[in-house]
């Protein structure tokens, strides 16, 4: 069996996602307006001071969404997605908090801890 001297530099190669339609481009659009009010550089402070003060995890999508802390409709229209576009929202969620500022992130620590 011969081996091949090619490999693959996995620290640089890129991840490229499927593309995936989104089924109901208006809830998704209110879902995703929604969480991205939030993490905008003139909000994100404030949201995170109502994660702390109810005991919420920002990694905590799900307890995040039903404490209405992405606003109050916002639950209710994460239901009606289908599960793929659900996934989605997830994933721009995660991807949204990683995106806040370094200097903010160390000040709330502790929403971001996984203990």
């Amino acid at each position: 069996m011969a081996q091949s001297n090619f490999q693959v530099d996995r620290t640089t190669a890129l991840y490229e996602r499927p593309v995936m339609n989104i089924v109901d481009e208006a809830t998704y659009g209110s879902v995703k307006t929604a969480i991205a009010a939030r993490f905008a550089s003139s909000s994100v402070e404030s949201f995170f001071k109502s994660l702390k003060s109810a005991g919420l995890r920002v990694r905590d999508f799900e307890g995040v969404l039903h404490a209405g802390k992405l606003g109050a409709a916002t639950a209710a229209e994460y239901a009606k997605l289908t599960n793929a576009d659900q996934g989605q929202i997830r994933e721009f969620y995660l991807a949204s908090l990683e995106q806040v500022e370094l200097g903010l992130r160390d000040k709330y620590f502790k929403l971001y801890a996984y203990y």
